[in-house]
């Protein structure tokens, strides 16, 4: 250790957010270069080819090959497939001497398309799956959390290739398999929910997410075992109701309600039910108008009618309008759309407002599929200081399509009958696509089939955060003292602990380091020459699963073992306590 290039700190650095942050920085696994870049020192590459070890076993047992791309890459692959605008500002461009485009790869599907449409091009060369570890760059718009959102992190991605759907489903299983096992190895929870596919496009996209409160996505599960995050979640209609004997829309003067609560209170109050039920929020129908930039910078405004005891998830809704950013509409947007009577926008049909004398303004007007033909809502009547009651959809609007942009409850009812949801906090390591022909059409590559027919190869695409899942471990085992590695993917096996002035003891903590070694232990000797009060904080914090501490038991003839995870220590014979390590090192 005293050669180790390593300096542990005792203070949080000022940036961090989260204790995987915090304490991969200050054990000296990593050290920050610019906003969501770090540096990868010694125990923090040590730990990282540990858990690329068992990514490349569990690969390689699935069947699939390694392979390994530039990250600099041309433009030319991502125009071909749409991405190169798709994804915006999310990526890292740059031009070369000669003015040609490159880009810093966020993820590999079009390259490794075409190396397999250069090389293969029979039936009888597939199924086909290879994989890379290799870096990946997005340009995050709010990189944090150290290691779990950066500019720069490390991915396992694997691609199949197949002549036909069957043989696709066949090598998506083989691959959720092997993540199962490799978040089983490396000790890390899990939970497997169905996505929304985004820029990958595809007939199947799951996640699998590691249950955490700090997680930025949100997801939902059910008793019954349904599973999704909220982007992919699907609300379950109620049934239409008939339109006869319903009472006629009616407009009345709402002046001074800026809120749903106010609204409703005023409804009460001089339009109340006349069976004496009091109206609610969940009555209202609340219109939101979204304005959406697409890739190509154009600006289009969107009103979403959603019940109105439920906000817009601004997440879901950047699902529902992919590939557009999406925010809330701005002053300027409703000074150009006079139609828009902020505060009292009702719903629209195609020819323009329900109520009211505007005209159409052209935009468009998608519900919550809560909002069937017959429901009823008090909403606005696109008129300064007026809402109506009784209007009725399907008889005074047709809206232009649905759109799942309402928050997800508690409570919900799961879309495959399994029961309420309830929702929980995650974070991604793991995507899994079944991506059908989107890319292979689009670089044209197919194959002869059995009949020698030329037919388009169908593609999954599986990856896995290396840089993330290693915060998440961290995460995840760590205590108020610090680090706390699981064995599987340790710096080292054992961190043997030199205390005091006497060299008799640092003699014998190389002697057991030198024979754990020859075990077939990874062993890290602290031979510096500190005080014992140093060296047991940086033990704490290091995380290495075993201490062994030679210090003035020595005189006795015993030595003292520490579990890291546990915090069980022992007093051991020093004449054993190799023995004894290494049968804990094999169990």
């Amino acid at each position: 250790m005293s050669r180790l290039f390593l300096r542990t700190l005792r203070e949080d650095p000022a940036d961090a957010e989260v204790i995987s942050h915090k304490l991969l920085v200050r054990a000296g696994y990593v050290r920050r270069q610019a906003p969501g870049v770090f540096a990868w020192l010694p125990l923090g590459l040590r730990v990282k080819a540990r858990i690329e070890a068992i990514v490349r076993e569990e690969m390689e047992a699935a069947g699939a090959q390694e392979v390994h791309f530039p990250a600099l890459l041309p433009r030319e692959p991502y125009e071909l497939t749409g991405r190169w605008t798709e994804y915006g500002d999310g990526i890292f461009t740059l031009k070369d001497r000669k003015d040609a485009d490159y880009l810093l790869a966020p993820t590999h599907e079009e390259v490794f398309t075409l190396l397999v449409k250069d090389l293969y091009s029979s039936y009888k060369d597939l199924p086909l799956t290879i994989f890379q570890i290799q870096d990946k760059y997005r340009d995050e718009a709010r990189p944090r959390a150290g290691l779990l959102r950066g500019r720069e992190f490390t991915m396992k991605d694997a691609y199949s290739f197949d002549v036909d759907d069957e043989g696709q489903a066949a090598s998506y299983q083989l691959q959720r398999d092997a993540y199962e096992r490799i978040f089983a190895r490396l000790g890390l929870d899990y939970a497997i929910v169905s996505a929304h596919a985004g820029a990958m496009g595809g007939s199947r996209s799951e996640e699998f997410l590691h249950p955490t409160a700090i997680g930025e996505d949100t997801f939902v599960r059910s008793a019954g075992g349904y599973a999704a995050n909220v982007e992919a979640f699907r609300t379950l209609p109620p049934a239409e109701r008939p339109l006869d004997g319903v009472p006629a829309a009616e407009v009345f003067d709402s002046p001074d309600t800026p809120t749903i609560a106010t609204l409703v209170a005023l409804a009460n109050e001089r339009v109340p039910r006349e069976s004496g039920e009091p109206w609610t929020a969940a009555d209202t129908l609340k219109n939101v108008v979204l304005a959406l930039t697409h890739p190509d910078g154009a600006r289009e405004l969107v009103v979403v009618g959603v019940p109105g005891d439920r906000d817009v998830d601004m997440k879901r809704a950047e699902a529902v309008f992919y590939p557009a950013d999406v925010d809330a509409a701005t002053d300027e947007d409703f000074a150009a759309n006079p139609g828009l009577v902020k505060g009292y926008i009702g719903p629209w049909s195609a020819a323009g407002p329900v109520l009211g004398d505007a005209g159409s303004t052209g935009v468009r007007y998608l519900v919550d599929p809560r909002i069937v033909t017959g429901t009823q809502w008090i909403t606005g009547a696109n008129e300064p200081g007026r809402h109506a009651r009784f209007v009725t959809a399907g008889r005074d609007f047709v809206p232009d399509g649905t759109a799942e942009v309402a928050e997800v409850r508690p409570g919900d009812p799961a879309p495959d009958g399994s029961g309420p949801v309830e929702l929980a906090r995650g974070v991604e390591m793991a995507h899994v696509f079944a991506l059908g022909r989107k890319f292979a059409d689009a670089l044209g590559l197919k194959v002869l089939d059995p009949n020698g027919k030329l037919v388009t190869v169908t593609m999954g695409s599986y990856g896995v955060g290396v840089t993330r899942v290693l915060a998440l471990i961290a995460e995840q085992g760590a205590d108020d003292k610090g680090l706390v590695w699981p064995r599987s993917v340790a710096p080292f096996d054992v961190l043997v602990v030199a205390t005091g002035k006497d060299e008799a003891v640092f003699e014998e903590a190389e002697r057991i380091g030198r024979e754990l070694e020859q075990r077939g232990a990874d062993v890290l000797v602290d031979d510096r020459r500190v005080s014992p009060g140093v060296k047991f904080k940086d033990a704490e914090l290091i995380g290495v699963p075993t201490v062994v501490v030679v210090g003035k038991g020595l005189t006795e003839g015993v030595v003292e073992v520490w579990d890291r995870a546990s915090g069980d220590r022992s007093t051991v014979p020093a004449s054993t306590v190799v023995d004894e390590v290494a049968a804990v090192l094999t169990a």
